[in-house]
Formats: C-alpha cells, structure tokens, sequence
C-alpha cells in the first residue's frame, strides 16, 4: 500500500482534532475567563531507505534519505494569556489583572477548584459565592457580608470590606488567590474550572498583588481571549490542509487502481 495514502489519513485525523479545537475556541468566544486552546502537529518517525555516511579521502560525504510517514498531535495547549477586561459597575464583578486563579471550594473548606470567572454573588445568607452556588474562598474561610450592611466594597489587594447599619466601616474578610509554577498543566473540568495535575505543581496561595500573582479589579470582568479574526483564519488553514489530504488520499487511490489495471 502506497505510504502517501497513510499519511494522507494521519493528517485527515490531526486538522479534523484542530477544527474540534477551533470550534471549541468560537463557541467560547463569549464566556468569562475562558482561555483558548491550540493544537501543535509533528511529524512521525521517518523511514530510512539509506544513512548519512561520511567524507572519505576520495568522495564527500552523503546525506540520509529518510521518507516521512505523516504527523501526529504533539499537544494541545491552553493558552493562559488574558483576556481583556470589560467593565461592569457591579462590585462582585472581579477580574484579575495579572496571574492567579480565584478559589471556590464546598462550605467545608473541601472539593476546591479554581478559575478566571469572577462573576460572584450573595445568597440569602450573605456568603459569597459563584453561579452554581460554590463559595469564594477567603484566608479565613467563607466571606459573609451581613444583609443589614448599607454597602461593600472590594480592593485590589482583595480586601473585602462593607458599611454596617450604623455607618462604620467593618472588614469582611481576604480574598485568597492561588497561583500555580505551570499553568498550562491544569486541565479543564467545564464550567470555567481548572484542577490541579501532577505537572501544574502545587498551588500557590496568597494576596493579590503579592508574590506574583496579579491585582483584582472590582466592578469588570475578565473576557475570553479567543481573537475570532485569529481563529476564522486558523479555520480556513486547517480546511485548507484537510481538503489537501483528501485529495492525497485521492489521488494514491487512483495509483493503485492503475496498478490492479496493469494485469489486463
């Protein structure tokens, strides 16, 4: 069987796992936090039908013939770039402006999971928390602002902070951010969630604003960094190769219906 027609369907295999990325990319296009995906390509072993050998005292030395055998997914990526922040007047709305993820856990300090989204809200009960009803993790724990409270406000270190009944200003709690040594290890569960792997490294707890992890902006929201001109223009490349496979595929079939047809 002729080689070109393996390789034809190696790279059929690899832009249809591109076009799933970039599909993936645009559906996001709107989703707070989001960081895009990016699929890398390499090549497969090569077979050597003869080896490089070396000057002699009469003759230069020869390079390897080597036929490639197609490519192969060699990573997809998670782009942790940021996205840009839009602006909202809403005080739970939180962005970080820099590196760092927000934590949301169980109320028993358990299950945590991390994530970009900073769209946060107040249940009935005054405690912090996102959209499916996990709490926004503080160095205390919960953060509660009373429902008697007249106003709140959150720094950009992630201090939260409100004005009770009579006026006085009283602090609520610490927002914690973590930061971990590889970012792009993390894997996606959905719902604009990130878990810990064996290759992220632990995480790194703190302060906005310290030991690299970035400042918090209340009042926005971080967008997705999918650039859509980037991805429509990814698209057309990757239909392109796809379509130049086929026709690799194609035309190795009609190879060998020719060699079948020797025989009359």
């Amino acid at each position: 069987m002729l080689r070109s027609m393996y390789s034809g369907i190696s790279g059929l295999k690899n832009f249809q796992t591109k076009l799933d990325v970039i599909g993936n990319n645009i559906a996001n296009v709107n989703t707070y936090g989001f960081k895009k995906g990016r699929v890398v390509f390499k090549d497969v072993f090569s077979q050597t039908s003869a080896g490089a050998s070396a000057p002699t005292a009469t003759t230069g030395g020869t390079n390897p013939k080597q036929i490639g055998l197609g490519s192969q997914i060699a990573a997809i990526d998670t782009m942790h770039e940021g996205g840009s922040l839009q602006t909202t007047n809403r005080v739970l709305d939180l962005a970080i402006s820099g590196d760092g993820f927000f934590v949301v856990m169980d109320k028993d300090g358990k299950n945590l999971k991390y994530t970009r989204a900073g769209n946060f809200y107040m249940d009935k009960n005054g405690d912090l928390v996102n959209a499916e009803g996990k709490y926004l993790k503080g160095t205390a724990g919960v953060i509660n602002i009373p429902t008697t409270a007249q106003s709140m406000s959150i720094g950009k270190d992630g201090s939260v902070d409100y004005v009770d009944e009579a006026g006085v200003l009283q602090k609520a709690g610490q927002l914690e951010l973590a930061k971990f040594p590889n970012a792009g290890g993390l894997s996606k569960e959905g719902s604009n969630y990130y878990n810990e792997t064996s290759n992220s490294g632990a995480a790194t707890v703190g302060t906005a604003g310290l030991k690299g992890i970035g400042e918090i902006a209340s009042g926005a929201l971080e967008m997705s960094n999918v650039d859509l001109s980037e991805e429509f223009t990814d698209m057309i490349v990757a239909q392109r190769g796809f379509q130049a496979n086929t026709r690799i595929i194609t035309t190795s079939d009609e190879i060998l219906q020719e060699l079948v047809n020797l025989k009359r």
